[in-house]
């Protein structure tokens, strides 16, 4: 079994039940909430995958049961785990992480289940991610979807976020929409969780797409800023994707065009990102972890409780 690349003594990051005596770190406590948002936002986007809970999703009421977290998910916390131990994304620690925590169930694609499998068999990630699509790389939205608590972990200064998610896009995703669709979220998680305040919707975009490159994700990224004034999310999605085909580029500009309309209302946020469908886990997570980034953008309470918990592993990393 493959040792837990995190499995060591973090500073000032542990739960305070283990150290009532020591604060928490602020980076940590901030990731560790828009982690809590992306999980909602993965869990409850997910149910509707499923055909009976359709017409729920256009009364927007909630599903019954709790709702389980996939691979968006399992992977964030990864993240958070690595910036934990190593106060920054070390590479071989993510790609261990994500290989030892991997469970196939989770909803992961099979490029994805393939390459940690081998990578827990000793297998070299920068080989296997390299190698994928022909030697394009991937340019999926996974990437994306597990980096928001990176950016909160960064607030307010998007330009360390953006470096740090780069990093951590290639031990999966090395096609350069996919790594650019990362950098665009995390910038947007370090812009929302500004200790000064969240940006007005305007201003987060444009913040964001000022530290992207010229790019297919940059291009809708434009498109979004200009269609913020735009209520219907349907016509939105119509013109900038909404991950129907698991791409960064048709996942990410419509996933912070919904996030920048809804900070500090993540309710709000999450039923016009999962009303237009699509890869609405993915989505919803992405929302759901740069709303939740911002100090006033948590989920509902009761949404909390009805979402599976976070990893236990986590707790032990933190």
């Amino acid at each position: 079994m493959t040792a837990d690349p995190t499995d060591s003594t973090p500073a000032d990051c542990t739960p305070a039940e283990s150290s009532a005596d020591r604060p928490t770190d602020p980076r940590c406590d901030r990731a560790l909430a828009s982690l809590r948002g992306l999980a909602v936002g993965d869990a409850l986007g997910s149910q509707f995958f499923v055909p009976s809970n359709y017409p729920m999703l256009k009364r927007r009421e909630l599903p019954p049961g709790l709702w389980q977290w996939t691979d968006d998910t399992e992977m964030a916390a990864s993240v958070l785990a690595v910036l934990a131990a190593h106060h920054r994304i070390d590479q071989d620690a993510l790609a261990l992480s994500f290989a030892a925590h991997h469970d196939f169930d989770r909803g992961y694609g099979p490029a994805v289940n393939r390459m940690l499998r081998l990578i827990r068999e000793g297998g070299d990630w920068r080989e296997l991610a390299a190698a994928l699509f022909n030697g394009q790389g991937s340019w999926g939205n996974g990437a994306a979807m597990r980096i928001a608590p990176l950016g909160a972990w960064y607030a307010g200064d998007p330009e360390q976020a953006t470096h740090q998610a780069e990093i951590s896009a290639y031990t999966t995703h090395q096609h350069r929409e996919a790594v650019v669709g990362a950098m665009a979220v995390a910038a947007a998680a370090a812009l929302a969780a500004d200790p000064a305040g969240p940006p007005a919707p305007e201003a987060l975009l444009d913040g964001v797409v000022a530290l992207v490159p010229r790019s297919a994700v940059g291009a809708g990224l434009r498109r979004a800023r200009d269609m913020l004034d735009y209520d219907d999310a349907g016509t939105v999605a119509a013109v900038l994707g909404c991950g129907r085909r698991t791409s960064a580029h048709d996942t990410v500009p419509f996933a912070l065009w919904s996030a920048a309309r809804a900070l500090g209302d993540f309710e709000r946020g999450f039923w016009t990102t999962a009303q237009v469908g699509g890869d609405v886990d993915t989505t919803c997570a992405i929302a759901g972890g740069v709303i939740s980034a911002a100090r006033t953008g948590a989920p509902p309470a009761h949404w909390l409780q009805r979402t599976e918990e976070l990893p236990g592993w986590l707790s032990s990393s933190l």
